[in-house]
């Protein structure tokens, strides 16, 4: 298995990230694989799929080197550079790096993303980083951007939930649930992030950044030893674009729609969030809200800048009652500031 030596001060200065460039990555490789993890992820490959097959077609070059900078084993790094984390990028700013990469450096990496001879139309391009670039421009301003607010806001939701587990469980459970069956805290400052077989790597310094992602699949990075990233899938009712499902009875007492809004609210969301998850309009999330606070269901508090509603003692019990749709659901617990 693969494994960091995580410090302490490592661990304390984490934080999550936002990178339009990894979502797009991301959205290239489940373009590349073709297969949906989810029914929302097979709604957007039907759309997109062809009009993406369509442009490799035309292009054979970009096609190889897709195919060998998502090696069998490994990414190629130009790919997937890691995320500078100081403050929010445009994923014009992002893909600048992967423009940057040197082409004979470019050239080994796709070597080690094979795990054998880069095929002869590679070795001899001398374009490959701005060729790859290029792919990444197309995704991103024919699949991604379109509905990247509604992305980002589902990324902001992920963070707030993982959030919550930190505070309620420390890293260790909050680590262990980022890419279930592939990392885990294995204590004494271990920090297992794949299960592939690669030496140990210490991060006693530079910065750790998590990376939020909708589509179902990850990866890590590090550049030098200044900065390390994991970049990690969504997980559970966000990478679904139904939802968790709404009880027939609770849906006949509340209504189909403010039932949607309240069985979300086992982990704090905003209201920009709800949106997002919900597909329902900003005005008619803030009346569902106003309702189901004034019956004492949810309860509004502050995290950082943002207000967030999650359940109150009552609403985790009339979802509970009712069959929460999610195993494993986390029930209120006072985790917001009350104002």
């Amino acid at each position: 298995m693969g494994w960091w030596q995580v410090g302490t001060d490592t661990l304390a200065e984490s934080s999550f990230v936002f990178s339009p460039l990894a979502e797009t990555i991301a959205s290239l490789k489940t373009l590349h694989k073709g297969a949906a993890a989810h029914p929302g992820e097979r709604a957007w490959l039907d759309r997109h799929l062809p009009a993406y097959r369509e442009r490799l077609a035309a292009e054979p070059l970009d096609a190889l080197l897709v195919r060998a900078a998502i090696g069998p084993t490994w990414n190629a790094d130009f790919l997937t550079p890691t995320p500078l984390g100081d403050r929010e990028r445009s994923f014009e700013e992002e893909v600048e790096a992967v423009r940057a990469a040197e082409p004979a450096d470019a050239v080994d990496q796709l070597a080690v993303a094979i795990g054998g001879p880069v095929p002869e139309p590679l070795r001899s391009a001398r374009d490959l980083p701005e060729r790859l670039a290029e792919v990444l421009g197309w995704v991103w301003r024919e699949t991604v951007r379109p509905e990247w607010v509604r992305r980002r806001r589902i990324l902001e939701a992920d963070v707030v939930a993982r959030t919550a587990m930190l505070s309620r469980g420390g890293w260790a459970a909050a680590l262990d649930e980022l890419c279930p069956g592939k990392m885990r805290w294995l204590g004494d400052g271990r920090l297992q992030v794949n299960t592939r077989d690669y030496p140990p790597r210490s991060i006693d310094r530079g910065r750790l950044l998590f990376v939020p992602v909708t589509p179902a699949t990850g990866w890590v990075s590090w550049e030098g030893t200044e900065r390390y990233s994991i970049v990690y899938a969504c997980a559970g009712a966000l990478a679904d674009a139904a939802g968790p499902a709404v009880p027939e009875a609770l849906g006949a007492l509340l209504g189909t729609a403010r039932a949607g809004v309240l069985v979300r609210l086992g982990s704090p969301l905003s209201t920009s969030q709800l949106v997002a998850l919900t597909g329902q309009g900003l005005g008619s999330v803030g009346r569902h809200l106003k309702v189901l606070l004034d019956a004492g269901l949810v309860r509004r508090g502050r995290a950082g800048r943002s207000v967030l509603y999650e359940w109150t003692e009552a609403g985790a019990v009339l979802v509970a009652a009712q069959g929460d749709p999610r195993p494993g659901a986390p029930r209120g617990g006072g985790r917001l500031t009350t104002p």
